[in-house]
C-alpha cells in the first residue's frame, strides 16, 4: 500500500517552490537547457556521468526520466529559475529503501549559478518533502571527497558529516572516495 503511494507521488511529482526555484518534472523541451551545463566538464566532473555530447544525449536522457516518472519510480526534479524560467539543473531523490524509510539524494546544476546558494535552497526543499510527504526518517547524500562545495551544499541542508567511504565508487575508470552526509527527521533544525 505504501510503496503504491510513493509511486503515485512519483507519476504525479507535485511543483515545490523555493524563494527562486520551481522544482517541477522535468520535459523534453528543457533539453537545450540542459545541454547547457551537462556538456560542461566541470559540471560532470564528480558524477558518474560523462559530459553529454549533443542535445539529443540530452533528450535521450529527458526521456529516460520521463520513462520514470511513468513507472512511479524515484527521480529528481528540474530546477527552474523563477526570474528567467530557465531550467539550471536536477536535485532528488536516486534511491528510496522504503523497508527503512531512508532515502539517498542527488543533485547537478549549470556552473553559471554555482556559488549563489541556489542548490542549498534545492536541496533543503527535497529534504522536507522527503520528511513531510513521503515519510521518511533519514536522507543521506555522497560526494568525491575534493568536491568541496558539494560537501558545502549538504552542511548547509543541514546534513551531518557521517565519514568516509574508502574506494566507494569505480567512476571512469578510477576508484573514489567519498564523504557521507545525512540528516535524520527528529534532529533537523528548520522547516521550508
Amino acid at each position: 500500500m505504501l510503496e503504491t503511494a510513493i509511486a503515485e507521488i512519483f507519476k504525479n511529482l507535485p511543483t515545490l517552490e523555493t524563494e527562486h526555484l520551481l522544482l517541477r518534472s522535468m520535459k523534453l523541451s528543457d533539453a537545450e537547457d540542459m545541454f547547457d551545463y551537462a556538456a560542461d566538464e566541470q559540471v560532470t566532473r564528480y558524477l558518474t556521468w560523462t559530459p553529454h555530447q549533443s542535445v539529443d544525449d540530452s533528450r535521450k536522457f529527458l526521456e529516460y526520466v520521463l520513462s520514470r516518472y511513468d513507472k512511479g519510480e524515484p527521480e529528481n526534479w528540474g530546477m527552474e529559475l523563477k526570474e528567467s524560467s530557465t531550467f539550471i539543473g536536477t536535485c532528488g531523490f536516486m534511491e528510496i529503501i522504503r523497508e527503512h524509510n531512508r532515502a539517498e539524494i542527488g543533485y547537478a546544476m549549470s556552473r553559471s549559478y554555482w556559488g549563489k546558494g541556489l542548490m542549498t535552497e534545492a536541496v533543503k526543499a527535497a529534504i522536507n518533502f522527503g520528511f513531510e510527504t513521503l515519510g521518511l526518517n533519514r536522507i543521506q547524500a555522497r560526494c568525491d571527497v575534493p568536491n568541496i562545495g558539494s560537501a558545502r551544499v549538504m552542511e548547509k541542508a543541514g546534513m551531518q558529516y557521517e565519514g568516509t567511504l574508502r574506494q566507494w565508487d569505480l567512476i571512469k575508470g578510477e576508484y573514489r572516495d567519498v564523504k557521507l552526509y545525512a540528516v535524520l527527521k527528529n534532529a533537523r533544525t528548520y522547516l521550508i
